[in-house]
């Protein structure tokens, strides 16, 4: 949801660039855009995300031509829908609740109450009915990927160990990198030609970049990429989670500097090197912490599980054993022969659900149920501890950086498996295309 603050601020000239005929001309109102599967994109859908997506470019002052952005803002519907009809076979769903408050926390992190969010978006012409159903379908979005892709990805301790024998004093020297990133994609199985195309327009967009070109303006109006509405701006980077394909190169460009086309199965790739971090190594709070999961399956549904933990937070209240009900009670198999205890847990190492409860709770505390995309919780804090930036603390930054390089990986691979796998026609300015 990075892009939702953003939206605060951009939203004053939205009426102006919704109102721009090349915008509206395109097609009659509910025009079908796109068929996904047994699923279709109409218009009305297409200029509901234009609106919500025109105001952060306005922001950082990129203007793509109308077509492009068109194009752009579909590709991203296009994902959406096949998310969501992936969640939608797996059960997984958002609630009013979860909603609520994940609107309640986008409002307080703007420093104003959701009345006021409200008026403010609408003041920008954006619908809050609009605002909640993108920040719904964001919220399924994650847990879906958290179910499908980040909860399967595990580091072992002997990659930890290769990563710090290659990479710790470079990751020491140099602790994170912002990229930027600009796409020029192949078909699969190009043919010698459209390579060809492909390497010659990433050859010009490189020239005009190094003779002063902004990069964001060109990611937005040329860039094939996931990211190119963000101006192609990746984020920043711990080391070891550079993409593959810039990993060494991250530790020698200059602030600044872009790289020459860099091939891939995908395309033509050109990354400039935003920003660099030094290396400031910072003690860290550990929690040491217990837990008890409750998977739903078709016979166990949300409510079942959230009523059998309430039912075991009443005895743990009362004075039973909290290592003696995990033991008989908790799915977590691992923790529960343990009697629920997941040792001292370091940030980064849970989902983000999880984590957040945990960091909430004072030392003694008991959770409220709380549902994360591995089931049911509930959890008790038993102490925390500082730790100083020691060998401990590099294991554990070698363990995230490989975590966000393997998640980054099985993530393109993950939404190209969606796409290869679907049937999508796309019926944008009479345009047909199949996949």
């Amino acid at each position: 949801m990075r892009h939702l603050s953003a939206l605060l601020l951009g939203c004053l000239g939205l009426l102006w660039a919704l109102t721009a005929a090349p915008l509206r001309a395109a097609q009659p109102l509910d025009a079908i855009v796109a068929v996904v599967n047994d699923d279709v994109i109409v218009q009305s859908e297409l200029e509901r995300e234009l609106a919500l997506v025109i105001p952060q470019l306005q922001q950082r002052g990129t203007a793509p031509p109308p077509t492009q952005l068109r194009k752009q803002v579909l590709d991203r519907l296009i994902l959406k829908h096949l998310q969501q009809q992936r969640a939608k076979q797996l059960g997984i769903s958002v609630d009013d609740a979860t909603l609520q408050q994940a609107i309640e926390n986008i409002a307080r992190r703007n420093g104003i109450s959701v009345e006021e969010l409200k008026e403010t978006l609408e003041a920008g012409g954006i619908r809050f009915a609009d605002f909640r159903e993108d920040t719904r379908a964001q919220i399924l979005s994650s847990r879906l990927q958290n179910q499908e892709v980040l909860g399967k990805i595990q580091v072992s301790e002997q990659e930890v160990d290769r990563f710090l024998a290659r990479e710790k004093d470079r990751l020491v020297e140099r602790e994170q990198v912002r990229l930027q990133h600009i796409l020029v994609a192949l078909p699969d199985n190009p043919t010698p030609e459209q390579v060809k195309r492909a390497e010659d327009k990433a050859k010009r967009l490189v020239v005009e970049l190094r003779a002063g070109a902004d990069f964001a303006a060109v990611a937005v109006r040329e860039s094939d990429g996931a990211n190119a509405l963000e101006g192609g701006d990746l984020g920043w980077f711990e080391m070891g989670a550079v993409p593959t394909l810039v990993s060494d190169l991250a530790y020698t460009l200059a602030e600044g500097e872009i790289t020459d086309p860099l091939r891939s199965p995908s395309g033509f790739h050109i990354i400039r090197l935003s920003g660099i971090k030094a290396a400031q190594p910072k003690d860290i709070v550990q929690t040491h912490a217990r837990h008890i999961l409750i998977r739903t399956n078709e016979l166990v549904s949300d409510e079942d599980a959230r009523q059998r933990l309430m039912q075991l937070r009443e005895r743990l209240l009362n004075g039973e054993d909290f290592a003696g009900l995990a033991r008989a009670h908790s799915d977590d198999t691992g923790s529960a022969l343990k009697g629920g205890d997941l040792g001292w847990v370091e940030p980064g190492r849970m989902v983000p659900e999880f984590e957040e409860q945990m960091n909430k709770l004072a030392p003694g505390a008991l959770s409220e149920p709380f549902k994360t995309p591995f089931g049911w919780h509930l959890l008790k804090v038993e102490e925390r501890r500082n730790r100083g930036a020691s060998e401990d603390l590099m294991r554990i930054k070698a363990r995230e950086a490989l975590q966000r390089r393997k998640a980054e990986e099985a993530m393109e691979e993950w939404q190209r498996q969606l796409r290869d796998e679907a049937y999508i026609e796309i019926r944008l300015e009479q345009e047909g295309e199949q996949g």
